[in-house]
């Protein structure tokens, strides 16, 4: 694997990684709510999630997915009614008193729900799963060594994926200390509206070929 080929994928794994997914509206509604103390949970789920897609599909899993018709609508169903769940719980969510959580960090909810829910989201997205296998074998060498190449490519996007999901969840805690409690509450209710808009993505998604 060249420095080229490095570049290249820098740079299309840092426009993936970018574009508003559920991970990165939860990173935001996360620093909404708690401040960075919850969003790191949400962070470091959404980190292990990756990282297991990524494992998955250098072991040949993604493969085994993209195969089966049937194990493939599971996972995305199943992917549609947790993000519709998810929407459902952010726009029901009351709007708290920020100011006050951030004064007193230690009132902030508790984190593990913030990891749990960024991790199931993270492994119940189909379309993550046969992306990568369908992105990363562009840039592997297969005359060389392939899983030294899959632990470089795949530790590139972490990393990439990380500071964007902490620039979400600053702006999220920016957002607390600029809008009013009614903003904040439409800010949070927008990030509900985009997960049901992905849920509906995913809901009519087809595979190409398909």
């Amino acid at each position: 694997m060249n420095l080229d080929t490095l570049l290249v994928y820098t740079a299309a794994s840092a426009l993936l990684a970018v574009t508003p997914g559920p991970t990165m509206l939860l990173a935001l509604s996360n620093g909404i709510t708690g401040g960075m103390r919850r969003a790191r949970w949400g962070m470091m789920g959404a980190v292990l999630g990756s990282s297991i897609v990524i494992a998955v599909v250098a072991l040949g899993l993604g493969s085994l997915l993209a195969a089966s018709e049937w194990l493939f609508n599971a996972l995305r169903w199943a992917g549609v009614f947790y993000l519709v769940y998810l929407g459902l719980k952010l726009w029901r969510s009351p709007v708290e008193d920020m100011e006050a959580m951030l004064s007193h960090p230690h009132t902030a909810p508790q984190g593990p729900q913030a990891f749990a829910r960024s991790l199931t989201v993270a492994l119940s997205n189909p379309k993550s799963v046969l992306f990568f296998a369908a992105f990363l074998p562009q840039f592997i060498d297969t005359t060389a060594p392939q899983a030294p190449q899959y632990l470089v490519l795949g530790a590139i996007f972490v990393v990439l994926d990380t500071f964007i999901m902490i620039g979400y969840a600053l702006a999220g805690t920016q957002a607390v200390r600029w809008l009013s409690r009614r903003g904040l509450q439409r800010m949070n209710r927008g990030c509900a509206a985009g997960m049901w808009a992905l849920a509906a993505t995913l809901a009519f998604w087809r595979r190409p070929g398909a």
